[in-house]
């Protein structure tokens, strides 16, 4: 199968890494003055994989059109960017595969959307999203992961033609679950990178447990089914991203609170406006997110947010 994935960051170079490495023809593309595709067109190498001489590197955006899968691993916030340059290509008939975690901040939509209302409908458009880490994936670790579309036919070929030993992909069932679950994950990951720097990491206990409560009920109000808080797209990331300490997320939220600089990008700093904004849109209360959101935005103290929360009502568990 021939694929161009677009990004050189980690993530998007990990990806064309492991797709070469399990028998697809892969071409990467960076933008020209990219300092990550600069070097890895001098090295193959950057630090994190080393690309074999099978799999092509270009800074031509024109190779999409050879492509039958055209995967895209760039930040979320520029995504709209991308599909307006991309309308200069006769695009048709093309599967995308996103493999970012986010929310457009201007508008509330998620991904997919995006890409629906940009590209030919004869087009199909995948989300691949889960737990697992580019330094774990590249020295053999194994994980779990999930493919999810609208279009039943294309989330059964990508999931068939992706899989291998080194990642299991399963079958997405909700593909609003999983996009909300996705993106969120990164805000509760910044959360949890707080508590570390205020030394209160017991709390990620509780953390683990009241996050996805929250983002289950998002998840059912903007229709999808709130189960999928519990799944591999949220739930099951969190070892990932709130214990990690190759969690861009969660040392992202541990250096704000110690006041150090992090040039690493955390998907959870542009999400979380994003989230806020939909809780408001749909009447649905997101204490966490809004506490992130407090901390980042409006420079709430972190021992005020934490006592905001401690005092709010008493209520069952599962209410």
């Amino acid at each position: 199968m021939k694929i161009t994935v677009i990004g050189c960051g980690r993530w998007g170079t990990f990806i064309a890494w492991y797709l070469n490495h399990i028998g697809h023809e892969v071409t990467l593309y960076g933008r020209a003055g990219s300092k990550n595709m600069q070097r890895l067109m001098e090295e193959r190498s950057n630090e994190y994989v080393t690309l074999p001489e099978t799999l092509k590197l270009t800074n031509d955006l024109s190779c999409v059109t050879q492509a039958e899968v055209i995967v895209i691993s760039i930040s979320s916030q520029n995504l709209q960017a991308l599909c307006e340059t991309l309308e200069s290509y006769d695009l048709c008939y093309k599967m995308f595969v996103l493999c970012m975690k986010g929310i457009e901040i201007s508008t509330g939509r998620r991904l997919s959307q995006i890409m629906e209302d940009n590209i030919d409908a004869s087009n199909r458009i995948a989300v691949w999203l889960g737990p697992g880490h580019v330094e774990e994936f590249y020295r053999g670790v194994p994980n779990c992961m999930v493919i999810d579309s609208s279009h039943d036919a294309t989330k059964q070929m990508l999931v068939e033609q992706f899989s291998s030993d080194l990642i299991r992909f399963y079958y997405g069932m909700d593909l609003i679950g999983n996009e909300i679950g996705g993106a969120a994950k990164n805000v509760i990951g910044i959360a949890a990178g707080m508590l570390d720097g205020v030394g209160r990491s017991s709390l990620k206990g509780p953390l683990m447990a009241r996050g996805p409560r929250e983002i289950a009920r998002l998840i059912k109000a903007m229709g999808g089914n709130e189960l999928s808080a519990y799944g591999l797209c949220h739930l099951g990331d969190y070892e990932a991203t709130l214990f990690s300490a190759h969690s861009h997320n969660r040392m992202f939220g541990e250096r704000f609170i110690k006041k150090e600089s992090y040039d690493k990008l955390a998907e959870g700093y542009y999400t979380v406006k994003a989230l806020v904004a939909l809780g408001e849109r749909y009447h649905v209360d997101l204490p966490i997110c809004v506490m992130v959101y407090e901390i980042l935005y409006e420079g709430l103290a972190p021992d005020t947010a934490l006592e905001g929360l401690f005092s709010r009502s008493l209520k069952g568990e599962f209410v």
